[in-house]
């Protein structure tokens, strides 16, 4: 045990050496330094990390199994706050067949340790099924330049550190706010063409801001009008790549979770799993082998150009921007799309709310039409409607980290290799981190006195933290302020239906259709 502290000791010092510069971090790590050596003596065995008891061959594998388990896929979010419940702060999910086992967090305090210790190349819990797909069966695309979703280590690190100087600084995404906003146009437009005579929109809404997101990161990342909104002339390849990005999050969990057959036989599962990653790659290829031609006959200047154009103009790498792109296409359509979503429901939900909002809208944005840099600034009670509806229903429900050397974790041994999963779903939801939790309240992201008690910086991190911080999201969160901003501008929305439920589909979002009214200010 004492070697195992004393590797942690090591790796804390080397925070501090990062860190040291900001007197509370420096703080913080000497607490945790003597806590950890008055406890030394205490510290507890993974065996006794509690946790529901596996079973002889199928381990805790035999939960996710149907009519059999009591753990659903599509229920993670209730599997998940039961857990907790049950166990604490602190469950271990152990014997998953051909799996790590897992180890669910639920203390912000140690989630924020674990993520200040990080080190250079911090490994995310694998997803198999996609790492076969990237380094096996399309080698011949992602050798070089593997992207970053479900990559690790050197190969990982180097592409990162070629593309998020591009990608993460708020100063780049703010140029493209009148891309993003004349994508938004669109959407209104298309708002307009298929409400009803009760100014309802159709059951399939949702689908309709899935366009938006795939026009909006289109326009972004290779500059091209993909004319996803315009029914008449959208290419049939808009639906195709939509409807293979839904398929590829539907199964990634089932093959994840679930016995993975898939890797002694082609399965039904896999078979429609690979198809769709083939969709996706086809298109999105094909989109930035058009956006390459035209930029070789471009004449735009620095503040102009796309994402591509702007890898390609410090990298000199097309097959790196090709790479970049598919991973953006990949994770970036759903992802959006559902925030956006389950933001116009919280505020159909909370008339009293969108008053508010509306408020600001008139005072902020008056009746132009453009939305600018200086308008994002002060749009300060969206933006608190935004990341109150993350906090309470986040649309990726955790994230987490493969402990690459053994730790401490909440006073238990924690080895090598255990997939440490961070529950933000159930902790931004408790009243420890959220008073009033329950209660739909923007007012608590706006700094005017605070409300009962000050918010824990890492009890709610939609977009991850740290070094494996979603790539996308400087531009997500544009490109969600723009869309609701020209929304509620224009639009009062209503829900007039029995209220939904959220579940995992595999964002987390409202389950049922989203038959929105959309009335004219």
């Amino acid at each position: 045990m004492t070697t195992i502290v004393g590797r942690f000791a090591a790796r804390t010092g080397a925070v501090t050496s990062t860190f040291g510069t900001e007197p509370t971090t420096t703080r913080m790590l000497r607490r945790m330094m003597e806590t950890l050596a008055t406890d030394v003596g205490r510290i507890r065995p993974y065996a006794e990390m509690p946790g529901p008891t596996p079973i002889p061959f199928l381990g805790n594998t035999w939960r996710f199994i149907p009519f059999i388990g009591n753990f659903k896929i599509h229920e993670v979010d209730k599997v998940s706050r039961r857990l907790y419940e049950e166990y604490g702060d602190i469950v271990k999910v152990e014997g998953l067949l051909n799996r790590p086992d897992m180890v669910f967090v639920y203390d912000a305090d140690e989630i924020e340790r674990i993520f200040r210790q990080e080190e250079r190349m911090p490994h995310r819990p694998k997803m198999p099924s996609l790492d076969y797909y990237k380094h096996v069966l399309r080698k011949d695309i992602f050798n070089e330049n593997p992207g970053v979703i479900a990559v690790h280590g050197e190969g990982w690190y180097n592409f990162r550190s070629k593309v998020q100087q591009v990608m993460l600084q708020p100063r780049t995404a703010r140029m493209y706010t009148e891309t993003i906003d004349d994508a938004s146009r669109a959407f209104i437009e298309r708002i307009e063409k298929i409400k009803d005579e009760k100014d309802e929109v159709p059951e399939n809404f949702l689908n309709e801001i899935h366009k938006w997101s795939l026009e909006s990161i289109a326009r972004v990342a290779l500059d091209v009008r993909l004319g996803c909104l315009d029914e008449e002339h959208a290419p049939p390849e808009i639906q195709q790549l939509i409807n293979a990005v839904l398929v590829f999050f539907k199964n990634v969990g089932v093959l994840e979770l679930k016995i993975p057959f898939w890797k002694f036989f082609n399965t039904p599962t896999w078979r429609k799993y690979i198809s769709a990653l083939d969709v996706i790659l086809s298109t999105t290829s094909k989109f930035t082998e058009l956006a390459l031609e035209r930029s070789k006959l471009s004449t735009k200047t620095q503040d102009k150009l796309s994402l591509l154009e702007r890898v390609l103009a410090s990298e000199g790498n097309t097959q790196l921007a090709t790479v970049l792109a598919f991973d953006l296409f990949l994770v970036g359509i759903d992802t959006t799309s559902n925030s956006v979503a389950s933001v116009l429901y919280q505020l159909a939900l909370h008339p009293d709310k969108q008053e508010m909002l509306h408020d600001e809208m008139r005072r902020v944005l008056g009746e132009t039409d453009q939305i600018t840099t200086s308008h994002i600034n002060e749009l300060k009670y969206l933006k608190a409607c935004i990341k109150e509806t993350q906090r309470m229903f986040p649309v990726v429900i955790g994230n987490g980290r493969c402990m690459t050397s053994d730790t401490i974790i909440s006073g238990y041994h924690v080895p090598k290799g255990v997939h440490v999963v961070f529950q933000h779903y159930v902790i931004s939801n408790t009243e420890r981190y959220f008073p009033g939790s329950d209660r739909f309240l923007p007012e608590r992201w706006i700094d005017s006195g605070g409300l009962e008690a000050p918010r824990h910086a890492f009890a709610s991190l939609p977009f991850g933290y740290g070094r494996r911080m979603c790539l996308g999201r400087r531009f997500a969160e544009l490109e969600i302020l723009v869309v609701l901003s020209k929304v509620f501008q224009k639009y009062r929305v209503e829900y007039h239906y029995e209220k939904l439920d959220y579940y995992i589909d595999p964002m987390y979002t409202p389950k049922g259709p989203l038959k929105f009214k959309f009335i004219k200010r």
